[in-house]
């Protein structure tokens, strides 16, 4: 019974953290950047949102607030890698590091609880009067599916084509005259924009937000996204692509609460995350290399045959 509650659980956080990993599928996937500016962004969106509602805010414009600290944040990132012409992955850790000290002026305190505060989740249990397990999986999902929804359309513009092809062949997408530093700026905002977002959901579910909640983002983020791209295998429409990413979100989620339910100590759980991203990197490679020798035997062994 204690792992199926468990496992109810993890497919609500799955969806809540689905947001963050559809930020991180832009910034890894789609531009070819690994920014780690993630971590401090997912606090930030936390803090900003958790401050806003503890002032009076509504908990959705709360959210939106968070989305909106999120881009600042993303712009930060985008500047210094374009403008200052800093390194992707060293421009993200010094937004992240950034972050940490700016989070904690946010919050004025490491750690700001919202037990007595209206939340989404709250508002809605009171409304519909369903388990409160319930009302985050039913918010969270409205939310991946608007988000996605509007990820699907922007990308397919001219703006978002521009985007998605500036990862693809950076230089091709030069001479056609479209100014990548704005693509990739426009982007880095996105990505954190909706980690920020993510962030906010999971502080207004949990509780509280912390200055520390962010860490190992990143890597829940690349645990889902290659977890997503292993059960589908490029399968579908970029809409599924996007949909593969919550669902390897959601995935990853219930083994980490089925693996704690077993025994595994919490202590373990970052050590095991990166054992966990570290084989769903590699299945791939190995898939692919099977599939070329196996067509490589094939081709060399018709060839064998037609000299016969």
């Amino acid at each position: 019974m204690n792992i199926l509650l468990a496992i109810q659980g993890a497919i609500s956080q799955g969806v809540l953290w689905g947001v963050m990993a559809l930020g991180v599928y832009i910034t890894f996937r789609l531009l070819d950047i690994a920014d780690l500016s993630v971590d401090g962004s997912f606090a930030t969106g936390g803090a900003v949102c958790a401050v806003a509602i503890l002032h009076g805010v509504d908990p959705l414009i709360a959210v939106l607030c968070a989305f909106i600290s999120g881009l600042i944040a993303g712009g930060i990132t985008g500047l210094l890698h374009t403008k200052c012409q800093i390194p992707a992955i060293l421009a993200g850790i010094l937004t992240q590091i950034g972050l940490y000290s700016i989070n904690l002026r946010i919050m004025s305190r490491s750690n700001l609880p919202l037990l007595a505060s209206p939340t989404m989740f709250k508002i809605f249990h009171t409304a519909t009067h369903i388990l409160s397990s319930w009302s985050v999986l039913i918010i969270g999902v409205i939310f991946v599916l608007v988000v996605s929804i509007l990820l699907y359309w922007f990308f397919g513009t001219e703006m978002g084509s521009a985007i998605r092809a500036t990862g693809n062949n950076e230089h091709m997408v030069r001479a056609l005259g479209v100014n990548t530093n704005t693509t990739k700026l426009l982007g880095l905002m996105l990505s954190n924009g909706l980690v920020a977002l993510s962030g906010a959901l999971v502080t207004q579910s949990q509780g509280y937000a912390d200055v520390k909640q962010g860490i190992g983002a990143i890597v829940i983020g690349l645990a889902s996204i290659v977890i997503g791209e292993v059960i589908f295998r490029g399968k579908g429409n970029f809409f599924v692509a996007l949909m593969s990413i919550v669902v390897g979100s959601i995935i990853y989620r219930i083994i980490v609460a089925i693996v704690l339910q077993l025994g595994l100590s919490t202590d373990d759980l970052k050590l095991f995350t990166a054992i966990l991203v570290g084989i769903a990197l590699t299945v791939p490679v190995v898939l692919d290399r099977r599939k070329q020798l196996a067509m490589y035997k094939k081709l060399t062994g018709k060839e064998m045959g037609d000299h016969a």
